[in-house]
């Protein structure tokens, strides 16, 4: 594949960057979000589903149909005592509400992957398909 043919990949930190990104890019038919542990000092997400995760869905995105007319944000919700925290911006936004990570969603729809079905590439490629 050429690299015109990948989906746009963004990586931000942060509720208010998320929500600038995903508003540069309202004019994109299909959005998805994948919320994800911050990286630690090994390079890799604290987050041990997080890292298992990973892979399954990068292999997805890969092969994603459609991919110039979508959007992929990648989010960091923090170091673990961040996203601990029981205030933690992601769990307390209506819109998001999240109760594990890795979270993958569809902006705008009800479609929802949570930490174990993020790892099972079935359920991904569901997630992406039109």
């Amino acid at each position: 594949m050429a690299a015109t043919d990948r989906m746009l990949q963004l990586q931000v930190e942060g509720l208010q960057n998320l929500e600038s990104t995903l508003e540069e890019h309202k004019d994109k038919s299909r959005k998805f979000v994948m919320f994800m542990g911050a990286i630690d000092e090994t390079g890799e997400s604290w987050c041990s589903d997080c890292r298992d995760a990973e892979p399954v869905v990068e292999k997805v995105l890969d092969n994603a149909s459609n991919p110039a007319d979508c959007v992929f944000v990648l989010v960091v919700v923090g170091d673990r005592a961040c996203w601990k925290d029981p205030n933690n911006e992601f769990r307390q936004h209506p819109s998001y509400a999240l109760t594990g990570i890795p979270t993958l969603i569809e902006v705008g729809t009800n479609k929802r992957l949570g930490p174990d079905d993020c790892k099972k590439q079935d359920l991904v490629e569901m997630l992406f398909e039109d």
